[in-house]
């Protein structure tokens, strides 16, 4: 009988702790989800337009390195969508682009949160956005298109150059 007893116990305390577990990983999962749309925004208000660096750095990664996140296994820059947004909210047209652009909108999208022990199964997670309002996006009046993170953007873009 103790013998019964102490493997449903054991069964009810390891179900518990790899609960525990799991839930802990969800919120830090969430917390860093939050945190990645802020810094890609902060990143795309004052990089040039579209610039490579903006997304790795947006996961964690460094600006000229990997296009997977360090820290959260199955994220990619391919999960982080960024928008340029006029005042009224829509997207300008390519010839008024840098002059119309009120702000900037950072969103991860379409990710997948593998479970611990299920690898098989796994959690959607949520659309995560952040928006701020542009300020360089990459241009200084003095120098024109800026480098960000040492990393060309594009070409004549040197001198200025940005980091966190």
């Amino acid at each position: 009988m103790t013998t019964i007893e102490a493997a449903i116990g054991t069964v009810l305390m390891l179900t518990l702790i790899f609960g525990v577990i799991e839930v802990s990983r969800a919120i830090f999962v969430w917390n860093f989800m939050d945190e990645a749309t802020r810094r890609g925004a902060r990143v795309a208000a004052v990089c040039p337009f579209n610039h490579p660096a903006i997304r790795r750095v947006a996961i964690f990664s460094t600006p000229d390195g990997s296009n997977a996140s360090p820290h959260i296994r199955g994220l990619s820059t391919g999960n982080i969508n960024i928008e340029y947004l006029n005042a009224a909210g829509a997207a300008p047209t390519a010839s008024e682009e840098f002059e119309e652009t009120k702000f900037v909108r950072v969103s991860v999208n379409n990710f997948q949160l593998p479970l611990l022990l299920f690898n098989k199964l796994t959690l959607t997670v949520p659309p995560f956005t952040t928006l701020m309002p542009s300020e360089s996006l990459g241009f200084n009046p003095e120098m024109g298109t800026c480098r960000c993170f040492d990393v060309q953007g594009s070409a004549g873009a040197e001198g200025c150059n940005f980091t966190l």
